[in-house]
């Protein structure tokens, strides 16, 4: 796949002649998840010459963020001048000078953003620029040639932001709602509708992030987006970012769950948190930088002894210190298409027959060959948001985030249908 990208770049210049009389219908983005960190880390192409970037995927980040301090050589960065149009997009309010020498990240008379580290929980001031930004172009099956947007907004971040992510990532890629997140600027910059969708994998090759609509096509000829159940994406109306403005809503993707069930049992639950309250608390959304599902501590209790309870005669083990509580010997649990033979586990969202249903390769994590734990994490007792989606649970499943309809399509596992989400032809060029 690097291969494959590395001569796509190379041979960015013969594309780029050809593709300046037409626009792609879609693009494509490989994504592998890190081992160590559980990240799942985006390849693109940025700068003059064209780089390739490692960028950890935040799904409900506001911006792209890069490394400038190390290496950034590009003829085409620009910095955004204080009051022009791209501050203004933005929505960049803070204005200065540089103290240091001028480069890319430090330079006078320019705005700047608010880089984010969601995982350290670290924010910092960073300056507004522009760029070249490449993709592969796709028709749903293949990916093409590169396409380019030559103005890209991102801002730059100091190299210490970089503490917590994968070891070769340069930055981070903000899929949220914002006017200059990936989806946003993509769109308006090739001409097609704000929707992408993400269909992650945990295996050692590549998953993939299509902007645009499908198809979504994995082998063997599996169009994806035929599987979609559709709900509401619902904006939580207090920012939920490490650094917010005054009245600031949040950029993130919350959908309404209900209720839950185990089983196709209902779990009792306290179903005022399942809301989002007047101060944004509460609610459900959904998480690439969270590596497994969290949940408030009265709803974690509730599902797991439901869980325990719904398993049955199964051996018990112990957690060995690991983060998951409920632990249980592999031996004693069947194996099927869709991962260990465990009782379902289903989001139900605006009505009884539209849910969202984990099977055993969702719900549990092969933490040795002997033993299985459920994948849910205790978030306390007073979290900020009640349910947070993480990374394994979306895994093998095809999400579509439709920002100009503001509904989310989800497949449930695509194991199913006999392919998965590394699946994308990645070998093949169109």
């Amino acid at each position: 796949m690097a291969s494959y990208l590395h001569r796509l770049l190379l041979s960015f210049f013969l594309f780029s002649l050809s593709f300046a009389a037409s626009r792609p219908d879609a693009l494509v983005v490989p994504v592998r998840k890190d081992p160590a960190t559980l990240q799942y880390v985006a390849r693109v192409g940025q700068r003059t010459p064209l780089a390739l970037l490692n960028l950890v995927v935040d799904v409900g980040g506001r911006f792209l963020w890069v490394d400038c301090d190390t290496d950034y050589v590009s003829s085409t960065y620009r910095p955004s001048r204080c009051r022009s149009a791209q501050c203004s997009l933005a929505k960049a309010t803070g204005c200065g000078d540089c103290f240091s020498p001028p480069g890319p990240g430090c330079n006078n008379n320019t705005c700047g953003l608010f880089p984010e580290n969601p995982v350290t929980r670290t924010s910092t001031g960073g300056e507004l620029a522009q760029d070249v930004l490449s993709l592969p172009s796709t028709d749903g099956s293949v990916p093409g040639p590169l396409a380019t947007a030559p103005h890209f907004i991102f801002s730059c971040a100091p190299a210490f932001l970089l503490q917590g992510l994968a070891d070769n990532a340069d930055g981070m890629a903000g899929f949220g709602r914002t006017n200059i997140a990936l989806p946003s600027q993509l769109a308006a910059a090739f001409s097609f509708h704000r929707v992408f969708a993400t269909c992650l994998t945990s295996s050692h090759t590549d998953g993939v992030i299509f902007f645009g609509d499908g198809p979504y096509n994995l082998l063997p000829n599996v169009d994806a987006s035929q599987s979609l159940i559709y709900t509401p994406l619902i904006v939580n109306p207090v920012c939920t970012a490490g650094t917010c403005g005054q009245g600031e809503k949040s950029d993130e993707y919350f959908i309404g769950v209900k209720s839950i069930k185990v089983g196709d049992k209902a779990v009792p639950l306290n179903k005022t948190l399942l809301s989002i309250d007047s101060n944004g608390v509460g609610g459900t959304k959904i998480s690439t930088v969270a590596p497994y599902t969290v949940l408030e501590t009265s709803i974690y209790k509730a599902v797991s002894a439901a869980f325990d309870a719904a398993l049955g005669n199964v051996t018990r083990v112990p957690s060995a210190g690991l983060r998951f509580e409920f632990c249980y010997a592999a031996s004693d649990i069947g194996s099927t298409r869709v991962g260990p033979a465990v009782p379902s586990i289903d989001l139900v969202l605006q009505s009884e027959s539209v849910y969202w249903r984990m099977f055993g390769a969702n719900s549990m994590v092969s933490v040795t060959d002997e033993v299985y734990c459920l994948g849910f994490v205790d978030g306390g007792p007073s979290p900020r948001t009640s349910i947070v989606i993480g990374g394994h649970q979306v895994e093998d499943n095809l999400l579509q985030f439709d920002l100009a309809t503001s509904r989310l399509g989800f497949s449930s596992t695509l194991l199913f249908r006999r392919t998965t989400c590394a699946n994308f032809n990645f070998t093949s060029s169109g």
